[in-house]
């Protein structure tokens, strides 16, 4: 792609099938969002509102509004699904995804347990009306330290033969979790077994809150990695490490006649 006389690695125009950056709103002022959304719209496939943050944000119609205006998809939190499932509101939490005519669903149990076959029915359930984004992944460092590749892939391809359309694999907002250390260091361990466990990365979305997890992803796999958790003030830094325009991603504008082609799809 030519970007101003200077070659850079291609990426698709929206609405992209990989590659995507879904932003995490954790509450941002309206005017603040909507000059964001609207600066940076092309750049950006989906906002989630972080958490519970949907049910305290007094102008979330109006920032839905402007994501709509602008062709970006958006959902909720996977652990707002969590706090009305533990409450046995499931009724009520589909009232609110209509309500709003959310095109994407997260379903999680990062911080609740949550029985396969309840997991299954839920995604059989909502893939028929709405995208359905799942994640996989435990919110508590000392639960998710005992998770080895062997569980993260089958619960990955689980999700997949159920219908979710993308599989997140949890870092937490703060990446703290899920396949991070306490530290926030990525475990090189798990990444290196799921990738080469046959998995194919155009279904996965990896948590990315932090510029060293955008690094390592776009290192790892390339510039159409599927990346979430993004900060709202993060996306032009995020997209200049995919096109190799920083200093860590260099290789990718010094190397630019080296092809990285995305994996094929099913």
């Amino acid at each position: 792609m030519d970007l101003n006389g200077l070659t850079v690695r291609d990426r698709a125009p929206k609405p992209r099938a990989q590659g995507v950056t879904w932003c995490i709103d954790d509450g941002l002022p309206m005017g603040a969002f909507q000059d964001i959304i609207r600066s940076f719209h092309r750049l950006v496939d989906g906002v989630k509102f972080g958490w519970g943050t949907a049910l305290v944000t007094d102008c979330l119609q109006e920032k839905i509004d402007v994501l709509r205006e602008y062709g970006v998809d958006y959902a909720f939190g996977g652990t707002l699904f969590e706090a009305y499932w533990i409450q046995k509101r499931w009724d009520a939490y589909v009232d609110l995804v209509e309500r709003y005519d959310c095109p994407v669903v997260e379903i999680s149990d990062g911080t609740i347990t949550l029985s396969a076959g309840d997991r299954h029915r839920i995604i059989r359930d909502l893939e028929r009306h709405v995208r359905v984004f799942t994640e996989v992944g435990s919110k508590n460092p000392a639960e998710a330290a005992t998770w080895l590749v062997e569980d993260w892939v089958e619960l990955i391809e689980r999700d997949r033969e159920s219908g979710s359309s993308m599989v997140i694999l949890e870092a937490r907002e703060s990446g703290t979790s899920g396949l991070c250390l306490p530290s926030g260091e990525i475990r090189s361990d798990l990444a290196d077994g799921i990738l080469s466990s046959g998995l194919d990365p155009a279904y996965l979305m990896f948590e990315a809150p932090q510029k060293a997890h955008q690094v390592y992803w776009v290192n790892k796999i390339g510039s159409h990695v599927n990346l979430s958790n993004i900060p709202m003030t993060g996306i032009i830094n995020l997209e200049t490490l995919r096109l190799g325009l920083r200093s860590d991603t260099f290789q990718f504008i010094s190397e630019p006649s080296r092809i990285f082609l995305p994996p094929k799809t099913r």
